[in-house]
C-alpha cells in the first residue's frame, strides 16, 4: 500500500506541475518545447506536494474506516493539487464528462487551470468539495467548525497553512473546540507547516516542538506532531497520526502539526544558482521564466520527467489501476461528500407564522415596542420549531440587543466549566456567542454552506470587522450561482443593532453605518439592504430574509422601544412595496415637497418634521414616503427589487424636491438612485461622520438629522415657497438651537423630544 500510495502521489504532484506549466504535451510524449507551455504560467507549487500527501493518508483513513469526511482546505493556492486528486478520484468526471479519465480529459484539465474561461487560480465554488476558496487567509478553520456544528457523523478535515496560521482569526478559531458538544461533528485541524509563506520564514515554523506542544495543548488541543520532512515513508507517519486522532474518542480534540518540506520534488536549485526545494523561491511558479530562458526550459523538463509520468498512465493517458483504486468507495470519496453542496440538503425553515407575534395597532404610533424584543419572541418560538438546523452567532451582544428571550428556550453553547457565576451557559445551545466577529462570520459561512440556516446579530459599528470576509462570501456566491450542479444555500443574514443614532452613550467609535455602502458593491442578484421602521415590519423583513437563499441579507432595526406605525396587515404589504407612500402621515394629490425616511431614528424625526411643518406652514402639501428596502429605490433594470417607473413616481413625483432621512451615509442613496430621472431634486440627510459621546438630540444635530434641519431643508425647498421659506427655515433653526442649549445645560434631551408622540 505504501508503494501505491507514493505512486499515487507522484502521479498528483506530477498533475499538479503540469498544470502550472503546461499547455500541450501533457504527458511528455516529445521533448518539450517553448509552444508546449502556458504563455502566463500561474499556479503555487510550495504547498501542492504536502496537500496531496494529506489527501492520500485521508484517503487511506476514510477507505479503512468509511468516516464521512469534509475536507476544508486553507491554503487555497495550492488548488492545482486538490485537482489532480480530483481528477483520480474521477470526482471532476462525474461533474464535467470533459474531465474523464483518460488522455482528453488529463489534457482539458491541464489546460484549464490558470486558462481563461477555465479553473481560476484558487479553489473556487467550480471545484467540487470546495466550501471554502483560500483565497484570503484566515478563516479555513472557524468554517470548518461551522459546518461540523449539530453533524454527528462527520469528520471535517481542515488543512491550515502556516502561513494563514500567523492571521489573528485563525490565532482565535483554535479556541472553537470550547463551543462544540457532543451533538455536533469533529473537526481535526492539520496544521502544514512548510516553512515559509511568500517570501518570509513562517512564525509555527520558527516555534519548536516544545513550543508547539506548548501552545496547542494550551488552547485545548491534543497535538500530534509529524515530521517528514526527508523521510523516504512519509506516508506511515502521517497515516499513523490519522488513525490516532480518528481513535481518540475522550479527553482534549487531536491536531496534527505536519512539518514537510516546501516544494518538496523540485531540484535543489534553478539553473542560475537560486536555491529551490525547501525554500521561499518554491512558493510560486518555480521555473516562471522557461519560455524564454533554454536553460530553465531544460530543467523543467528534466523535473517533470522525473515523476516518470510514462509509468503512472498509459498512453491513452489513463491512470494506471493501482492509482485509481487508492480512493475510497465513490460514496465516499472527499471531492463527493454531500455537505459540499449544502443547498442539495438544506430544507426550508419551519417560520412561525408572523401574525401570531405581531404588535396590534390602533392608530399610527400609537404603541411603543422594542423591535428587537418582538422579534426575539418569534426567534424563540423558530428555535423551538427547528432544533438542529438553525442557529444564531453573536458576538456577545444578544442581550445587549434585546433578544434574550431566545434565552427563555436555548442556551449559549459552551463546553467548559468556568468559575463565578454565569447564566446560560449548557453544552448544547442554538446560540454561539465569542466576542471575535471573524468567528461568527466564520462559523456561519461553514454551516450555511453545508445546508443550515443562521442568524448574525452584531453592534452595527462593528459589522465591518467582516467586511473581506463578507468580499469573499459574496464571490463565492455569485460564483456558485454560475455552476449548474450547485443548490443554493440559505442566506446569510446580518440582523445590525445597536445603530450609530443611538450609540451617543457609547460616543464615536459606536457610530458607523458603513456596512450599507459595503453591501452596495455587491451583485445586484445578491445584496439585499432592509431598514424596517418598526416592529411589525422588522418581523415581516426577517420572515422574508430567513426564507430566502442564495442572498445576503443585511436588516438595520432597531432595539429601543418606539413608535409602531403600521399594523400586521399593513406592514406585510409595505415590506412587499419596498416603499410606499404613508398617506396618514401627509396629504394626498400633488406635493409641494416629499419628504422620505428610511430607518427608525430617520422615520421619527420625518414625522416629527411633518408636524412642525402642519403647524408653521399648513398650506404646505408634503407627501411622506417611507422606504423599507433601500434598493427598492434602483431602477427595476439595475436590480430586480427596483420599484417600477410608475411605482417610483407615485412614490416621489417626476418634479418634486425630495428632501430624505437616511439612515446611512448620503452616498449610499445618491448611489442606488442613479438611473432614475431627476435625481438632482434628491436631498439627503445623513450620517456626515460627525459624533461623539452626547444626547441623542445632539448627535442628530451635529448631522443636520433633527426634525427641525428636516422641516427647514423641506420649507426652503417646496415648489412655492422660496419667499416664505427662508423665515420658517431659520425658525426651526432656532428652534433647534434652543432644544441644544438646554440638552448642554441639563445633560439631557427636553421632554418635548424624548417624549414626542405623533398625534393621536
Amino acid at each position: 500500500m505504501d508503494d501505491t500510495l507514493r505512486r499515487y502521489r507522484r502521479a498528483c504532484d506530477y498533475l499538479a506541475a503540469a498544470m502550472i506549466h503546461l499547455k500541450d504535451n501533457v504527458l511528455l510524449a516529445e521533448p518539450l518545447r517553448r509552444e508546449h507551455l502556458k504563455p502566463r504560467p500561474l499556479g503555487h507549487w510550495g504547498t501542492c506536494p504536502g496537500l496531496t500527501l494529506i489527501y492520500a493518508g485521508l484517503n487511506r483513513l476514510v477507505a479503512g474506516t468509511g468516516q464521512r469526511t469534509l475536507l476544508v482546505t486553507g491554503p487555497g493556492h495550492g488548488a492545482p493539487a486538490i485537482h489532480a486528486n480530483l481528477w483520480l478520484e474521477g470526482t471532476h468526471a462525474e461533474y464535467d464528462p470533459r474531465l474523464g479519465l483518460d488522455g482528453h480529459g488529463l489534457a482539458e484539465l491541464v489546460r484549464r487551470f490558470s486558462w481563461p474561461g477555465g479553473f481560476p487560480s484558487h479553489l473556487s465554488p467550480e471545484v467540487p468539495g470546495v466550501i471554502h476558496e483560500g483565497g484570503e487567509l484566515g478563516y479555513a478553520l472557524a468554517t470548518a467548525f461551522g459546518a461540523a456544528f449539530d453533524d454527528p457523523g462527520l469528520l471535517v478535515a481542515c488543512v491550515v497553512g502556516d502561513g494563514e496560521a500567523e492571521t489573528g482569526p485563525t490565532a482565535a478559531s483554535w479556541h472553537s473546540p470550547k463551543f462544540t458538544s457532543p451533538g455536533d461533528g469533529r473537526v481535526l485541524p492539520i496544521l502544514h507547516l512548510n516553512g515559509y509563506k511568500i517570501a518570509s520564514p513562517t512564525l509555527y515554523e520558527a516555534m519548536s516542538d516544545d513550543e508547539l506542544l506548548a501552545y496547542f495543548t494550551g488552547c485545548g488541543w491534543t497535538p500530534l506532531l509529524v515530521d517528514v520532512r526527508g523521510a523516504d515513508d512519509p506516508d506511515t507517519p502521517l497515516a499513523d497520526a490519522l488513525a490516532r486522532a480518528h481513535a481518540q474518542d475522550s479527553g482534549p480534540p487531536p491536531m496534527i502539526v505536519l512539518r514537510s518540506t516546501k516544494g518538496m520534488g523540485l531540484p535543489a536549485t534553478s539553473p542560475d544558482g537560486t536555491p529551490l526545494e525547501g525554500t521561499f523561491h518554491a512558493h510560486q511558479v518555480p521555473l516562471p521564466g522557461a519560455a524564454d530562458d533554454p536553460a530553465q526550459l531544460a530543467e523543467l523538463e528534466r523535473w517533470l520527467r522525473s515523476y516518470r509520468p510514462d509509468e503512472l498512465f498509459d498512453a491513452d493517458g489513463v491512470p494506471a489501476p493501482d492509482l485509481l483504486a487508492v480512493p475510497p468507495e465513490p460514496q465516499l470519496r472527499l471531492g463527493r461528500v454531500p455537505q459540499a453542496n449544502g443547498g442539495k440538503l438544506r430544507q426550508d425553515l419551519p417560520l412561525p407564522d408572523v401574525a401570531k407575534f405581531a404588535v396590534d395597532v390602533s392608530e399610527p404610533g400609537g404603541t411603543d415596542e422594542s423591535p428587537t424584543e418582538v422579534l426575539g419572541a418569534w426567534l424563540a418560538e423558530l428555535v423551538r420549531r427547528a432544533p438542529e438546523t438553525f442557529r444564531v452567532v453573536c458576538p456577545d451582544e444578544l442581550e445587549s440587543n434585546k433578544l434574550g428571550t431566545l434565552l427563555d428556550v436555548t442556551a449559549r453553547q459552551f463546553d467548559r466549566e468556568v468559575p463565578g457565576h454565569t447564566e446560560h451557559l449548557a453544552a448544547r445551545g442554538r446560540v454561539l456567542e465569542v466576542l471575535s466577529e471573524h468567528l461568527c462570520q466564520g462559523w456561519l459561512q461553514g454551516y450555511l454552506l453545508t445546508g443550515r440556516h443562521g442568524l448574525f446579530p452584531c453592534y452595527e459599528a462593528f459589522v465591518s470587522i467582516v467586511d473581506s470576509m463578507v468580499n469573499q462570501y459574496a464571490k463565492f456566491l455569485k460564483k456558485s450561482g454560475e455552476v449548474p450542479w450547485r443548490a443554493p444555500v440559505a442566506s446569510l443574514n446580518y440582523l445590525l443593532t445597536s445603530d450609530g443614532w443611538r450609540q451617543e452613550h457609547n460616543g464615536y467609535s459606536h457610530q458607523g453605518p458603513g456596512f450599507i455602502n459595503q453591501m452596495l458593491t455587491k451583485k445586484a442578484d445578491t445584496a439585499r439592504v432592509f431598514l424596517p421602521p418598526d416592529a411589525n415590519t422588522l418581523l415581516e423583513t426577517m420572515h422574508r430574509c430567513l426564507a430566502s437563499t442564495g442572498l445576503i441579507n443585511v436588516v438595520v432595526a432597531g432595539k429601543q422601544a418606539g413608535p409602531v406605525w403600521l399594523s400586521p396587515a399593513e406592514a406585510r404589504a409595505h415590506c412587499r412595496a419596498g416603499a410606499a407612500v404613508w398617506h396618514w402621515a401627509g396629504h394626498d394629490g400633488e406635493a409641494d415637497a416629499v419628504l422620505a425616511c428610511a430607518g427608525t431614528t430617520p422615520t421619527v424625526e420625518t414625522l416629527a418634521a411633518v408636524r412642525l411643518l402642519a403647524d408653521a406652514a399648513p398650506d404646505l402639501r408634503v407627501r411622506v414616503v417611507n422606504v423599507v428596502d433601500l434598493l427598492s429605490l434602483c431602477p427595476a433594470d439595475r436590480h430586480p427589487n427596483g420599484l417600477s417607473g410608475e411605482a417610483f413616481a407615485e412614490c416621489f413625483g417626476e418634479d418634486v424636491p425630495v428632501v430624505f432621512a437616511f439612515h446611512g451615509y448620503p452616498s449610499a442613496v445618491h448611489e442606488v438612485l442613479h438611473g432614475r430621472p431627476a435625481t438632482q431634486r434628491f436631498h439627503v440627510h445623513g450620517y456626515r461622520e460627525e459624533g461623539t459621546t452626547t444626547t441623542p438630540f445632539d448627535l442628530l444635530a451635529g448631522n443636520s438629522m433633527t426634525r427641525h434641519d428636516l422641516a427647514a431643508d423641506a420649507v426652503t425647498r417646496a415648489r412655492g415657497w422660496s419667499s416664505a421659506g427662508g423665515d420658517l427655515a431659520r425658525g426651526f433653526r432656532r428652534q433647534r438651537d434652543e432644544v441644544l442649549a438646554r440638552a448642554y445645560r441639563d445633560g439631557e434631551d427636553p421632554a418635548e423630544i424624548t417624549g414626542w408622540r405623533w398625534p393621536r
